[in-house]
């Protein structure tokens, strides 16, 4: 089987077809071309007008040598914290707080507006006791020009909730040959005299053995701490409603991650999951579904889920295996309610309680709470299929990616798959390999190609088996958005351009390359649609169906069988709030994902804008990571000593450029 140009005159030279005639198609599919190497494709539709560009970050230049002192230079700096004055500070500054001074996440620019909001938010929160973190000290040299110290260092906060906090300080040399701030990066850690958000105990390895965790759904006389009521004189009654702190909607990975941090808490809550076992929104999937990057980056809180033992790129099975593995070592299954789904519920304001209406199996349940977190999963779980005209002419098969399992049925037919992100890529080289006569693959843009191991490199500097998941975390998640996208794009498009025969054979079959893009973009403001390993792409426009396949814009048509639309799923969970809580509650809350005018992520892991509403979601990496902060924030406000929100020195309009 090759992959070539389509040879029929009628089909557009922008979509490339996978034919079943010869034995060499590997070279493209997505797991394994002709050297062993693959690729991540992501559709190149960079607004003009991207948020990440026109904030005013660039990385500096190394005018300094290994021989330089770190501590020593860093220690005045760490002092300058108490009383932060912009003489200190390097042209165009950054500081990010992670929730330890302004309550949120927050991404402050210049001089000017740092020293304001530092100043404010250290009287705010009674900030005090800077130390340097000895050891800490490093020289970081991305490449041969680029280069900057950094260091951490703790502090506390003593007003309500006090906590204890962390940072980090990259300084510059300047080129007057003075030392400068250059970013700075604050970060709660742990709220004071509550448990260690970051630890759970394991089960005993007698309960683990004998399988004896009490489930949420036995007939246990106490439920998560609440004592159904008898009936009274043999008059049936409805149960009183069961009452948590937390109700999460959701039991894949951004949901697992929150019950585990709030368990640490010990926090009452229940994670409400539509399908019957944990781990089933991957076991549904279709067959060949696995993860696109390295094994020791998709970790669940407190521990590593997925030992030496398992694959470096993790398939359905593995995380299935892992994510039950999890709940039960760390005793949380029994806090899972399963095949139960949130169909509504009000607010009441007066008593700050949420009262959800549960459907379970067939059965209306009544719960009520303080908080619901929202993890139901980045894409919201709705899918996105674009309504061509004349489907009922068609007389093939029409499916979305949500309902496609496998391509064996097809054998020695032809397919359509619309789409060019990791899912189509995925359902393509299944039916290829399961023996379509041909396999179309249709996409509107020019593809940006991520060879898998590249992103692999830049993964295991700090994803490796041996860096403590928790300090790589916070090193990762706590960097400034804009800045990650610098150094992204500085290692990426260097390992790129090393390598121009790779992107070439690409663009010899037909496949539309960029080359050199921002993964960044793809995972903020795309939510996905990356592949890391592309095989084909396509500027061609479908636009309606015709009674034996697709039409395009220029005439042409693509004959098929079977027409798979890989064309993702709805990704503002604000909708969902919508559906569940009515247009009043969803009006007060922000979207979910894309990025506001600061480059931090909208709605997400913070304040919605709705007291006790939640959102989490995103990569495991920002699942495992934010769900701690979820965690926290939700804490302190039920200890009633909410984080105060600083919402001065923001970035307006006119500062975008």
């Amino acid at each position: 089987m090759s992959l070539k140009k389509p040879e029929h005159p009628a089909i557009p030279t922008q979509a490339l077809r996978l034919s079943g005639n010869s034995a060499s198609v590997h070279n493209y599919v997505p797991h394994a071309n002709r050297e062993g190497k693959s690729f991540i494709p992501m559709a190149v539709d960079v607004p003009i007008k991207y948020v990440l560009q026109s904030l005013p970050c660039s990385l500096p230049v190394a005018r300094f040598d290994a021989s330089v002192d770190v501590e020593s230079i860093a220690i005045p700096f760490i002092n300058s914290l108490e009383q932060l004055v912009p003489d200190v500070l390097a042209t165009n500054p950054v500081w990010r707080d992670l929730f330890a001074l302004t309550g949120t996440l927050r991404t402050i620019y210049s001089a000017n507006s740092i020293t304001t909001a530092w100043t404010k938010t250290l009287t705010l929160r009674g900030a005090q006791g800077f130390k340097l973190i000895p050891g800490s000290g490093a020289i970081v040299r991305p490449n041969s020009t680029i280069g900057w110290i950094q260091l951490a260092f703790t502090f506390s906060v003593s007003r309500p909730p006090a906590a204890e906090c962390r940072g980090f300080l990259t300084l510059l040399l300047d080129q007057d040959g003075d030392w400068k701030i250059w970013t700075i990066r604050t970060i709660l850690e742990q709220l004071v005299g509550c448990p260690n958000v970051d630890f759970l105990p394991t089960v005993p390895a007698e309960v683990l053995n004998s399988r004896s965790t009490p489930s949420f759904n036995s007939q246990a006389t106490i439920v998560n701490g609440t004592t159904p009521l008898p009936n009274e004189g043999g008059v049936d009654q409805a149960p009183p409603p069961l009452d948590y702190d937390v109700v999460i909607v959701g039991g894949g990975q951004a949901g697992l991650s929150t019950a585990g941090r709030l368990q640490a808490l010990n926090i009452r809550y229940v994670v409400l999951e539509t399908h019957e076992h944990v781990g089933d929104n991957w076991a549904t999937r279709y067959e060949s579904a696995r993860l696109h990057t390295p094994r020791d980056y998709n970790h669940l809180p407190f521990s590593r889920t997925f030992d030496p033992s398992y694959q470096d790129f993790l398939d359905k099975y593995d995380l299935v295996k892992g994510y039950q593995y999890y709940v039960r070592i760390f005793g949380i299954e029994k806090n899972i309610q399963f095949q139960s789904t949130l169909t509504g519920g009000s607010w009441n304001a007066d008593r700050r309680i949420w009262t959800l209406r549960v459907s379970k199996l067939g059965s209306e349940q009544i719960l009520t709470c303080r908080h619901v977190v929202i993890a139901v999963g980045g894409g919201g779980q709705t899918p996105l299929m674009p309504d061509f005209p004349g489907r009922k002419e068609f007389h093939g098969e029409v499916l979305h990616s949500v309902d496609y399992r496998a391509a064996d049925q097809w054998r020695g037919k032809s397919a359509i798959v619309v789409g060019t992100a990791n899912t189509a890529h995925d359902v393509a080289a299944d039916m290829v390999d399961a023996g379509l006569k041909s396999v179309t693959m249709v996409q509107r843009n020019r593809t940006y190609v991520l060879p898998a191991e590249y992103y692999k490199i830049i993964s295991e500097r700090m994803y490796n088996g041996k860096t403590p998941i928790e300090d790589a975390d916070r090193a990762q998640y706590s960097q400034v958005t804009a800045i990650s996208r610098l150094l992204s794009m500085d290692a990426l498009n260097t390992m790129a351009s090393k390598e121009p025969e790779r992107f070439d054979a690409l663009e010899k079959v037909g496949f539309k390359v960029e080359r050199y893009g921002d993964i960044i973009y793809q995972l903020t403001e795309k939510l996905g649609g990356h592949y890391m390993d592309i095989r084909i792409k396509s500027d061609s426009l479908a636009t309606h169906f015709t009674s034996n396949g697709l039409a395009f814009a220029d005439g042409s048509e693509i004959a098929a069988d079977v027409i798979v639309f890989c064309t993702g799923f709805r990704g503002n969970m604000r909708t969902n709030v919508e559906e569940l809580f009515g247009k009043e509650i969803s009006a007060q809350v922000d979207d979910f994902y894309g990025l506001d005018s600061e480059g931090e992520l909208k709605g997400a892991f913070k304040p919605t804008g709705h007291h006790g509403l939640w959102y989490i979601g995103g990569p495991i990496g920002h699942s495992r990571y934010f769900s701690r902060h979820v965690a926290l924030q939700i804490k302190a406000d039920l200890m009633g000593t909410p984080m105060p929100i600083y919402h001065g020195e923001g970035r307006s309009e006119k500062d975008e450029g």
